[in-house]
């Protein structure tokens, strides 16, 4: 009876994390089209909606790349499953990101679209980051998951690499304000850190200590 009283627990806090999720990443899009009917965006609304577009798809795939490190560390299960919707809403914010960009700043016009990813690097950098997380939203079901196996975690190691061109891409963008791009930068570098093979190993040995000390304690205390 415990036990099933235990898994109904697990699957509801399962379902409130989802939950919490889904109103976190939707959350930033009915602001900015609050903002936009109410004509907050500035004197520039264009760049406004373009970079807080980039920066919630910058903050959503940092939350995705922090599940394995908070689940290494802390030891929290339940927030697994959050990493494919974290991954899928940070490639949606994505999309929005560049649909900002080659639809209200340059109005379809290819030619100078294409001049642009060539010419300004932090646009082949954000550009080079969407090639990359456009196979990871692709292979983001069960399915993929079965047909390629253990290429599956290899393929999606490339969030990372995502990770770091987002992180410069922000970088080069604002150009000579850099505190707010360097914290995202230590953060991923932090995420990088945990999943260390010997940082990690490390990391669950001092968990097993803890939890050994914690039940001697209990049982002596009985």
């Amino acid at each position: 009876m415990k036990h099933v009283d235990e898994k109904k627990r697990r699957q509801l806090v399962g379902r409130l994390l989802k939950i919490a999720t889904h109103l976190g990443a939707i959350l930033p899009l009915a602001l900015l089209f609050w903002d936009y009917q109410q004509s907050n965006l500035g004197a520039d609304p264009v760049r406004e909606i373009t970079l807080r577009l980039g920066k919630s798809t910058l903050i959503l795939l940092m939350l995705t790349l922090a599940v394995t490190p908070v689940q290494i560390v802390l030891g929290i299960k339940q927030i697994g499953p959050l990493r494919r919707l974290l991954g899928l809403y940070s490639f949606l914010h994505l999309c929005l990101h560049l649909l900002s960009f080659v639809w209200l700043d340059y109005l379809f016009e290819w030619s100078f679209i294409v001049d642009a990813i060539i010419d300004q690097k932090y646009v082949l950098v954000g550009f080079t980051a969407f090639l990359l997380m456009l196979p990871l939203a692709l292979t983001s079901t069960n399915w993929s998951m079965r047909r390629l196996g253990k290429k599956w975690k290899q393929l999606h190691r490339l969030s990372y690499v995502a990770g770091i061109l987002a992180v410069v891409h922000f970088l080069w963008l604002v150009k000579n304000v850099y505190t707010e791009p360097l914290i995202y930068g230590a953060i991923l570098l932090l995420l990088l850190l945990v999943r260390n093979r010997r940082v990690k190993q490390r990391i669950l040995g001092w968990r097993r200590k803890a939890k050994r000390a914690k039940v001697g304690v209990t049982t002596s205390a009985h």
